[in-house]
């Protein structure tokens, strides 16, 4: 009579579990790789998005405080300011509004040659109670897309970040 091997095809299991266990551990630590990369990829993306906030907001203090575009006494409903120049290109005007204690400003710009866009938005109020004077706010908006991708933003993914001023 014949003695049966009760081994066989133990070595070819234990080759499946450890592949198995080999395999596993390979897709966590590529699916851990692209999260990071994900991540790495969105933070450098907001970062292209607060410098872009920035840059439109250095040049709408430039345009306000030393070319006097924003003077609330030379504008009225029929005589918007000028445009702001910003990259050494023209903003585009988006919303313009005045009133007798309110001047209200939102341009658009393109910079970084086209490829990253932001919305400026200008208040001026006049103080009616001491200290009588004007108060200026500033909100930027920048964004990591071209303008055309903000105008149109369905399924579109964008990183948006604002930073404001006060005087």
């Amino acid at each position: 009579m014949a003695i049966k091997n009760k081994k066989n095809g133990f070595a070819l299991l234990i080759a499946i579990i450890f592949m198995s266990v080999v395999l596993s551990l390979g897709v966590a630590l590529g699916a851990l790789g692209y999260k990071q990369q994900v991540l790495a990829s969105g933070a450098t993306e907001s970062q292209y998005s607060f410098y872009v906030a920035d840059a439109a907001l250095e040049c709408t203090l430039y345009a306000d405080q030393q070319q006097n575009l924003f003077i609330y006494a030379l504008h009225d409903g029929n005589n918007p300011p000028n445009l702001i120049t910003c990259d050494n290109e023209p903003a585009t005007q988006l919303n313009y509004d005045y009133n007798a204690t309110r001047l209200y400003v939102s341009e658009r710009f393109s910079l970084d040659s086209n490829t990253r866009c932001a919305d400026v938005t200008i208040y001026k109020y006049k103080n009616p109670q001491p200290p009588t004077g004007l108060t200026t706010y500033i909100f930027s908006q920048g964004y990591d897309v071209p303008c055309s991708t903000v105008n149109s933003p369905e399924g579109a993914r964008f990183v948006s970040r604002g930073i404001n001023a006060h005087y």
